[in-house]
């Protein structure tokens, strides 16, 4: 389903989730550097984790200390950085005490960064001396502005799974929801002193949403407004791609390995969603790492229509992204995640015992990632 729904892009950690939980809001998008031209793909996440535990300092887990002790993580992470080659991801945190957000719309606030549905602003620095000194950051160095106008076009809304019922009895360990599977960003970013423009009609954008308790084992995340059809050669610019999930657990029981997701296009959303089985859809997925590629193949089917994804993504493109668990446990030592992946898809409609092409479709600037626990380098 295509509804948009803000009240899901809310501060959601409150009772349980306020002392063992994270929300986080995701954007990526591509930008062009001004002197050159060349293309880069961006990424910016607000981040929080247990908030109820928050002192006046920022608290790691991954201290060796806070191990020890079996003091829990508390913080605001802004994580930012790009893909590519030499790709990054430089993270700053922030005490609990310094957040600030509104209850009844996205507006928060954190040192020199805010956030709300319609923009973004911040800087985020980290020395090459800190990330020596402090391997508790989990990052590399660097130093990052941004300022950008933020316009969310089409949305992928969960359903059931991240309705207000579910989410006050905090049925699933891993809620997610996107409010802009295609996003226009527009505005600039500062890299390292250099300077990208972001063009809303080329950046390629993408904003969503995961809060919860923990996180899910394996980890899958595909999406793409990045398209082009190969039979009329035509950008297909209402149009987006989005697949999600991996191993749900529902209050801690797990349901297996299950995706969900959606391929909007041209105005109808084809929607492959486990929890709605009356439209009887499945998704299968498989990934493989190879020696200088990942891949991701995707195979989605309900009772109208089917599709089939085949996506890679150079590995000297991507990151190992870091995150640690509300429980103060790292197990995603190994979650690959990109935002150059390449691939194509082709879209059938179903009816009557036969199917019949509806598009053949090349993806690129796919936001990618894949990972399993205790999967380590």
């Amino acid at each position: 389903m295509n509804k948009s729904d803000t009240s899901k892009n809310l501060f959601m950690l409150k009772g349980s989730l306020s002392r063992k939980g994270y929300d986080w809001w995701w954007h990526n998008f591509t930008g062009y550097k001004r002197e050159t031209g060349e293309a880069r793909n961006f990424f910016i996440e607000y981040f929080i984790c247990n908030p109820a535990l928050g002192k006046e300092t920022p608290t790691f887990g991954q201290l060796s200390k806070n191990k020890e002790k079996g003091i829990l993580p508390s913080y605001v992470m802004i994580k930012v950085g790009y893909w590519g080659k030499n790709a990054r991801q430089i993270h700053n945190y922030y005490s609990i005490k310094e957040f600030k957000s509104n209850s009844k719309y996205l507006d928060i606030k954190v040192g020199g960064c805010l956030l709300t549905e319609k923009k973004m602003s911040g800087h985020c620095i980290v020395s090459p001396e800190d990330v020596i000194k402090h391997p508790e950051y989990m990052c590399k160095s660097g130093d990052m502005k941004w300022d950008l106008k933020i316009n969310k076009k089409i949305s992928f809304n969960a359903g059931y799974g991240t309705s207000l019922l579910f989410r006050l009895l905090n049925a699933f360990e891993m809620f997610w929801h996107a409010e802009g599977i295609q996003t226009e960003y527009s505005g600039e970013v500062v890299l390292d002193n250099e300077i990208y423009d972001i063009f809303p009609e080329k950046s390629f954008g993408y904003a969503d949403k995961n809060w919860g308790k923990d996180f899910t084992s394996p980890w899958l995340w595909i999406s793409s407004c990045d398209l082009t059809s190969l039979i009329s050669g035509d950008r297909l610019e209402n149009s987006a791609i989005e697949i999600g999930g991996g191993h749900p657990k529902v209050f801690g029981i797990s349901i297996g390995r299950r995706l969900l997701g959606g391929m909007y296009y041209e105005g109808e959303m084809h929607e492959y969603n486990f929890s709605k089985f009356w439209k009887a859809s499945k998704i299968t997925f498989r990934f493989t790492e190879l020696s200088e590629i990942n891949e991701w193949v995707i195979t989605a089917k309900n009772r109208t229509s089917r599709m089939e994804l085949i996506l890679k993504c150079r590995k000297d493109e991507m990151l190992f992204a870091n995150y640690e668990s509300p429980n103060g446990k790292k197990l995603h030592n190994r979650l690959w995640n990109g935002g150059t992946g390449k691939g194509e898809i082709k879209l059938y409609k179903l009816s009557g015992g036969t199917e019949k092409l509806i598009d053949h479709i090349m993806v690129k600037n796919a936001g990618c990632e894949y990972g399993e626990y205790d999967k380590v380098s």
